[in-house]
């Protein structure tokens, strides 16, 4: 069984345009196992440690690299640590660890493409909501800007909680009428911390074809 990162990239592969038997030979899977994650809405359900991947022997050599040489091409990466498998899954999974290594520059100026990303964060009002039960309460407004047009759409939504900034998400998408290629968030605590993503994340974006970008703190990308 894949793992629930796997299924996910199966999907937004094949989004992209790459051929089902292309993925199914890059991630070393049967292409019945790539048709069966592109059928199902739902992430893969396990109840034992995900099997080790092929890169998982290289990962710690990859790292390294990249610590010392962030801008290092993939195939270059792949000749020093004696990877000999399929160079476009070894090229999928150093463009997963890069960021990781990039130093921050506060003077990059970026260019987004359209349908390429959009930024999610909240917003609170400057006064609390009365409610129906006759409290006031501070709610937070859930915003989603397409960083190509800066077309924003918002929501108010009731909490923090994972399950509200995912119906929250899943709401301001279908506002928009567009998903994009990639979710970009800031440090929020409802959506992942440290290196995972919050219970239920990787099935949302898994099932939307789309991949969800958090931001380290502090980070000056995120005012792009």
């Amino acid at each position: 069984m894949i793992s629930v990162e796997d299924w996910a990239l199966i999907r937004r592969l094949v989004a992209d345009g790459v051929p089902q038997r292309q993925v199914a030979k890059d991630l070393g899977v049967g292409r019945s196992t790539v048709a069966r994650a592109l059928a199902s809405d739902r992430p893969p359900k396990y109840e034992r440690a995900a099997v080790v991947t092929a890169f998982a022997p290289f990962e710690p050599l990859v790292r390294q690299l990249l610590a010392a040489t962030p801008d290092m091409p993939a195939t270059v990466i792949a000749e020093r640590v004696g990877w000999t498998g399929s160079i476009s899954w070894f090229r999928e999974h150093v463009r997963r660890l890069r960021p990781e290594h990039v130093p921050v520059d506060p003077s990059d100026r970026l260019t987004w493409l359209p349908g390429d990303a959009a930024q999610c964060d909240l917003w609170f009002p400057p006064k609390k909501i009365p409610l129906e039960d006759g409290s006031d309460m501070l709610l937070p407004v859930m915003v989603i800007t397409a960083t190509h047009s800066r077309f924003m759409v918002g929501r108010m939504i009731p909490t923090r909680h994972t399950q509200d900034l995912l119906l929250g998400m899943w709401e301001l998408l279908q506002m928009l009428g567009r998903v994009p290629r990639r979710l970009i968030w800031d440090n929020e605590s409802g959506i992942g911390r440290g290196k995972r993503h919050a219970e239920g994340v990787g099935a949302f974006t898994g099932a939307l074809a789309t991949t969800l970008v958090r931001l380290k703190p502090y980070d000056p990308l995120l005012t792009g």
